[in-house]
Parts: structure tokens; sequence; C-alpha cells
């Protein structure tokens, strides 16, 4: 099913897609307001405790926004692209996207776990494990999103500028996965970029499958 071509036009604005892409940036922008500390990708264990000591309550709260809520964003929106790359006969597609998709959401998860975990301890070597553990996670996870907007824009099922945007962010989540993975903290300011187009095609996918959808 090609989504700009065949579907009926009847654009629906209260979907479930559509709601679920909107809340996904809603949750990365209010966490990223809070204004927690945010250590070096490189930074000790004592740093870390530091930065952290009399903000744990930032910290936990920035990391249910960015971490635990979208995990349900990118379950759904994932299987939603899915299905209909499968509904138009990309079956390997469809699949791909799937996995890769449920494997970031996972991820996001733990991240979620490890970071009320961080939060909570004053331990510097604790923090430090559980810190890198949640970075390199991190660098997994942009990978696995990085094949889901390669395998979006392998896809005819999507509109022209969904394909785009999967593309983008391919290849700049891509980059900002390996900055993470490898903790290459001269690198660490291509993570914004591949942010922005992160949330750009979560959300822009959620409305466009909500609106064309059935």
């Amino acid at each position: 099913m090609n989504v700009s071509a065949t579907a009926p036009v009847r654009p629906r604005l209260l979907t479930v897609p559509a709601v679920t892409g909107v809340a996904y940036a809603l949750s990365w922008v209010a966490g990223l307001s809070l204004g927690a500390p945010s250590p070096k990708l490189t930074a000790s264990g004592s740093e870390i405790v530091t930065a952290i000591a009399g903000h744990e309550g930032v910290v936990a709260a920035q990391f249910l926004l960015t971490e635990g809520l979208p995990t349900a964003g990118l379950a759904v929106i994932s299987v939603l692209l899915a299905r209909t790359a499968l509904r138009a006969g990309s079956a390997a597609v469809g699949r791909v996207i799937g996995v890769a998709g449920v494997v970031a959401a996972v991820i996001s998860l733990t991240q979620f776990v490890l970071g009320l975990a961080l939060s909570r301890t004053t331990a510097p070597d604790t923090a430090h494990l559980l810190f890198q553990a949640g970075d390199r996670l991190d660098g997994v996870k942009m990978l696995a999103l990085a094949v889901v907007g390669a395998a979006a824009t392998a896809s005819g099922a999507f509109p022209r500028w969904l394909r785009c945007a999967g593309g983008a962010l391919a290849v700049s989540i891509a980059a900002s996965g390996i900055v993470y993975l490898f903790l290459l903290q001269g690198l660490a300011l291509l993570a914004a970029p591949a942010l922005i187009l992160l949330l750009v095609f979560v959300t822009g996918a959620g409305i466009t499958l909500g609106r064309y959808g059935r």
C-alpha cells in the first residue's frame, strides 16, 4: 500500500499513530528542557557522582521522559511502519523495520532502568559502570534506528518525504551511534542533528499513518 497514492484520503488527526508520534516528540522536548546535568561521555565515576548530586530527581525525570515513555512510541510506530510495508508487499522491509524498531524500544527501556539506578547511586565505580553502559547502549539503539530509517527509505510503501527523512536519519544517527558506542567525546555534537531527525521521522510517520492508514 502506497500511503501517498493508494490509501483513501481521509485526514484524521486524533488517531493512535498520530497521537503516539506527537507524544514521542513532546516527551523528548520536555525531558531535555529539565536541564539535568550531562557529564561527558568520558567522565570519571567521581565526576558523574558530583554532577548528579542534588539533582537526583531531575535526572530520574529526564530518563523517564527521554527513555522510559518514548519506549512505547518507538514500539508502536515501528510496528505500524512494518505492517504498512508488509501490506504493500515489502515483506523483507517490513520484517527489518519491525525487528530493528522493537530492539530499539527494548534498549530504550533498559536505558531507563539503568538511568534510575544511576540517579540513586553515590558509589563512583557503580556510577561509572551504569553511565557508560547507558551510553554504549544508546549507540546500539541508534544503529538499530538507522536500520529502521534505511529500511523505510528502501520501501515504496511510504510517501517520498518520509523516505527522504528516513535516509537522512539513517546517515546521521548511524554516525551518532558510533560516537556513543565508542564514547568519542570529540564528536558528541553529532547527536544533536540525529535527534532532531529522529523526532521528525517518528512524529511524521505517526501523523502520516494516522491520517491515511486504515
